[in-house]
């Protein structure tokens, strides 16, 4: 099946593809050619979805391969997440242009997106793998995560021999002992929360406000503040969520003499970017990655 997924221009599909490309999971995400691919599983069922932006037109296509018809519109729901296609960038640029720090920043990256996750199991577990440590490890942690304990997929299903396996379910990861090369600490963050998430499914869903979601975030043993906003901010598709410990965040504002704004003081700046601070995050690590080299 393909289809259309149309978003409000400007869309930097670039960024977005550079941003998807720093966190591919090995074996279940790809992206090249301009193309963003992964394995998805759904109730059991397993297959892919391919995802490019089309020539001529404010639209994303996607190319889905699933054998469950009716798992259509879950799919497209999801997909709108992850590529954050129901933003209003006009909207949001206006307000962040506001502050003459941001300002600069939003003017050279006007279409710059605020990306989901496919899941928000899937995504809470990249946050915590991520303690710490850097982009590149813990996309190697996952990677061995998903070798290791995600559900094995077929090139019959994926249309693509390259992906081979769909993430981890929590019931998988709650009864499993996770040999994983990190902290036995973490470890067992991962299955607190895999058996968390194995009992109540709904866990890690939107609906409720950002203050609810935060404070039922960090009563998840390994969940603090850090990763309960990225958490909610990428899974959760919050649009105020903001980790203001991020070191990212807070070197990209540091002033002409390289000294950064404690976390106190930047969460005292952000106030003036709600309820857009999301967006504001995601600029300030565009311009921290720029100054540095490294992945935003």
């Amino acid at each position: 099946m393909t289809v259309r997924l149309r978003y409000r221009a400007p869309y930097d599909w670039p960024a977005m593809l550079s941003f998807l490309s720093a966190r591919a999971i090995p074996g279940m995400e790809l992206v090249e050619e301009d193309a963003y691919s992964r394995v998805i599983e759904l109730g059991g069922a397993i297959g892919s979805v391919q995802v490019t932006q089309a020539r001529n037109e404010d639209a994303l296509i996607a190319h889905i391969r699933f054998p469950v018809l009716s798992r259509l519109p879950v799919i497209i729901s999801r997909l709108r997440r992850v590529f954050d296609l129901t933003a209003d960038p006009v909207a949001i640029n206006e307000h962040l242009m506001r502050d003459a720090r941001l300002a600069p920043m939003v003017a050279a990256r006007p279409g710059l997106r605020a990306p989901g996750g496919w899941d928000g199991f899937e995504l809470a577990v990249r946050a915590i793998l991520g303690q710490q440590i850097t982009i590149k490890a813990a996309i190697g942690l996952a990677g061995k995560l998903v070798e290791c304990y995600g559900e094995p997929a077929l090139p019959s299903a994926t249309g693509d021999a390259r992906l081979t396996h769909a993430f981890p379910r929590p019931e998988r990861m709650a009864s499993d002992d996770l040999q994983l090369e990190m902290p036995p600490s973490r470890v067992r963050s991962l299955r607190s929360l895999a058996s968390a998430v194995a009992d109540d499914p709904n866990l890690l869903g939107m609906g409720r406000s950002l203050e609810e979601a935060i404070e039922r975030l960090r009563t998840l043993p390994g969940v603090g503040e850090w990763t309960a906003q990225y958490i909610a901010l990428r899974g959760m598709r919050e649009p105020d969520a903001f980790p203001a410990a991020d070191v990212g965040l807070m070197r990209a504002l540091a002033d002409e003499t390289g000294l950064r704004p404690t976390a106190a003081q930047l969460l005292e700046r952000a106030e003036a970017w709600r309820p857009w601070r999301a967006y504001a995050a995601q600029h300030l690590w565009a311009a921290s990655s720029t100054a540095t080299g490294k992945a935003a």
